[in-house]
């Protein structure tokens, strides 16, 4: 019997073989899109099959949009939890036949230019060959109402660029990488896109931002480029040496960086090693050595550190023209002056500004630093002498502007950054028009930014740079303020004693005490208290208690708009109480707007709280910056956001520089602050649970910090006082300067 069963079976594999029977195909509109993994692009998706009968699909989709038109190969699969799906696995666009489903299509704010009227316009008066037109004659549309030689002109651009990038799209999603990037790709190289990532796939991980090496990588395997080649080991030498720099080095030891790549590539090392020293031949990778040991640094930041230190060597050095001033007295007038008392590290702090060109001023929250400011400001000011404040980020510039009266803005606006010539116009050659540069938020100043701020420092100008210390370190590269005060030649001035008015902030008191390594001090329930921790174990009960807390309890507790005064911070970027999933949770609970942009699998609704996440020079928008959306055109697939009173225009090919910002990391927070934060702290996190994570979220808040985790989490994190190292030579390069 059970032979029979046996060639039975065989015999069925046989007909299925021979005779290939087709797979099941499914053919309509996109309705919407359910769910969009970015990592592997699997989609869950709605759509009317040519019945007009909603059906779900899921499988590997690239990113299409609502109103398109497609044709999926698969089976059809009973879900046990969601029932009858059709699982997709190939696809391709087609293009709507009848009129309804033309109209429906061109309706879809897909092509710029056309809404729905004048989609039902340009049907009514070509019927089933309204798409043909638009292909083959747009001029014809001039034969439609409303439409001039201006929209036929947009019609043409739009319709020319959706069909470039969705064969982007689906070209890239046959070699295995997501389709969100298409709009990049298509933004960088234009018509010649395929061409070029066909010729060299590993250019992308160089020309388009959010694509590594490793996507680069599966592309130029399906591309058939051998795993041994030398185009491969170059590529994922300079993209190991990034990722180092990702992680916060300024170089790399030699041989680690020949290990980790080999590793990376599972080849031989002598290929890694070749390639390396050709490359430094090159330039583009500097060999140098530090304490003894060979090191690799990427040029751009061998340069950036080399003149940090150059030029900090001469601020301090050149003489000044400060006037001779009395510092006591000066000191004695500012107090009159500004009605206030200063204590004696504060005294100390203006009295070095006066006879320092070069000082650092450093503490935490409560301990005087924006008094100092003022009364350096006010003497300055006396004394003739033009000042210029600045910090890291928008944010951080306005609140320096609120808190001392005196005009700031951010460092790339001070250095004044030319688009068309891709640099800052403010450099050594033309340095900044001023006596004194104050510098707030300094521990945010990375080893690229610091070399161009101080090369634009004139050399007899005084230089006052002021920040937190024990605040996590820059986002990008280097250690620059830590490294300047362990060089031990600038004057430091070190705050430790919290002013009265701070000691009645529990939010100050907490800050201090788990700086120090102790636990905070948690209000008993009903008690008065700036500080609370909530209590909850599971991740998906923190998720519920953060939006009953941001969508209900402090509005209505405190009167504080939930959207604009209160900010979750979390540690993560993954996860359920990840920065992900917290917007896509908030934005359903705190915008009522039904509607969007979407792209990349987040949708883009009037009054979401974004972010931008690069710099863009050419919109002087830049990284970390917060703002809400003010527009929203599906006709033309862009928006508008409202950046402080700022409005800045995205077409749908720049919408990958923005995020939802409902919850945003606790890096992306550094520099600034708000009336609430929210911050959930859970076990989860365990490998980011560090002391001087938590110190920085709590000092973003000014009037209330709510925790929402386990007291097991917090406990960790204040224990965890290992900070993270990070190759940098800066406090040996300036050392050097100095003496020589």
């Amino acid at each position: 019997m059970g032979s029979i069963v046996y060639a039975f079976d065989f015999a069925l594999t046989r007909v299925d073989t021979i005779f290939k029977l087709p797979m099941p195909t499914l053919t309509g509109s996109l309705e919407r899109i359910t769910f969009h993994n970015e990592e592997n692009g699997f989609t869950v998706a709605r759509m009317l099959d040519s019945n007009n009968v909603p059906v779900t699909i899921v499988g590997t989709i690239a990113a299409l949009n609502p109103g398109e038109f497609i044709q999926c190969e698969g089976d059809w699969v009973k879900d046990p939890k969601f029932g009858e799906q059709f699982k997709v696995s190939s696809y391709r666009l087609t293009v709507p036949v009848t009129v309804a489903a033309i109209t429906k299509y061109l309706s879809s704010g897909l092509i710029k230019g056309i809404g729905d009227v004048m989609a039902q316009r340009i049907v009514a008066r070509f019927g089933a060959d309204a798409l043909a037109v638009i292909d083959t004659k747009p001029e014809r549309l001039k034969e439609v109402e409303g439409i001039g030689r201006k929209r036929i002109g947009m019609v043409k651009d739009a319709w020319k660029e959706q069909r470039a990038i969705k064969d982007l799209m689906i070209f890239l999603q046959g070699l295995g990488i997501s389709s969100s990037f298409a709009a990049k790709i298509y933004k960088r190289y234009g018509g010649e896109a395929m061409a070029a990532v066909q010729s060299d796939p590993y250019r992308l991980a160089d020309d388009i931002d959010g694509i590594g090496f490793l996507s680069a990588d599966k592309i130029a395997a399906r591309l058939g480029i051998a795993p041994s080649s030398e185009k491969r080991a170059r590529a994922a030498v300079l993209h190991t040496l990034s990722e180092c720099v990702n992680d916060g080095h300024v170089y790399f030891p030699w041989e680690a960086l020949v290990e980790r790549t080999a590793t990376l590539l599972t080849i031989e090392t002598a290929v890694i090693v070749f390639v390396l020293d050709e490359l430094a031949a090159e330039g583009r990778v500097i060999s140098d050595t530090v304490d003894g040991l060979r090191v690799a640094y990427p040029a751009p930041l061998f340069q950036a550190e080399s003149q940090c230190a150059k030029s900090l060597a001469r601020i301090a050095c050149t003489p000044g023209i400060m006037p001779h001033v009395d510092e006591i007295k000066a000191c004695l007038w500012a107090e009159a002056q500004l009605r206030i008392s200063l204590a004696d590290a504060q005294q100390k702090a203006v009295q070095g500004s006066l006879k320092n060109k070069l000082l650092v001023i450093t503490g935490g929250p409560g301990t005087g630093k924006t008094t100092i400011i003022r009364a350096i400001l006010a003497i300055y000011k006396r004394i003739g002498f033009t000042t210029l404040l600045a910090a890291p980020t928008g944010r951080a510039a306005k609140r320096m502007q609120e808190t001392t009266g005196h005009p700031a803005q951010t460092i790339h606006r001070l250095l004044e950054y030319n688009f068309k010539k891709g640099g800052f116009v403010r450099n050594r050659n033309n340095p900044l028009e001023a006596n004194a540069v104050i510098i707030d938020e300094s521990s945010m100043l990375d080893t690229s930014l610091a070399s161009f701020l101080l090369r634009a420092i004139p050399p007899p100008a005084h230089l006052i740079l002021v920040g937190d210390i024990n605040q996590l370190p820059s986002v990008g590269p280097g250690t620059v303020l830590k490294d300047i005060i362990q060089a031990a030649t600038p004057s430091v001035i070190t705050l430790t004693e919290i002013f009265r008015q701070a000691h009645a902030s529990a939010i100050v008191l907490n800050a201090h005490r788990i700086n120090q390594g102790e636990f905070p001090v948690l209000a008993a329930d009903g008690a008065p208290s700036d500080f609370f921790f909530v209590n909850e174990e599971q991740p998906e009960a923190i998720v519920e208690k953060i939006v009953k807390l941001c969508r209900e309890r402090i509005p209505q507790k405190y009167g504080l708009n939930p959207l604009k005064e209160v900010q979750v911070l979390t540690p993560m970027h993954r996860g359920v109480i990840g920065v992900k999933n917290l917007n896509e949770v908030l934005q359903k609970n705190l915008n009522n707007c039904e509607s969007g942009l979407a792209f990349g699998g987040v949708e883009f609704k009037f009054g979401d709280k974004v972010m931008q996440i690069a710099n863009n020079y050419d919109k002087d928008i830049f990284n970390g910056d917060i703002g809400y959306v003010a527009s929203v055109n599906q006709e033309e697939r862009a928006l508008t956001v409202d950046f402080d009173g700022r409005i800045v225009a995205y077409q749908n090919t720049e919408l990958y520089e923005l995020m939802l910002a409902y919850a945003i990391s606790v890096h992306k927070s550094q520099g600034s602050e708000y009336p609430a934060v929210v911050i959930p702290i859970a076990t989860q996190h365990y490998l980011l649970l560090q002391r001087n994570l938590i110190y920085t979220a709590i000092t973003r808040a000014k009037k209330l910090v709510v925790m929402v985790g386990t007291t097991k989490a917090l406990g960790i994190a204040i224990r965890n006082n290992e900070v993270e190292h990070r190759y940098t030579n800066l406090r040996q390069r300036i050392i050097d300067c100095m003496r020589g």
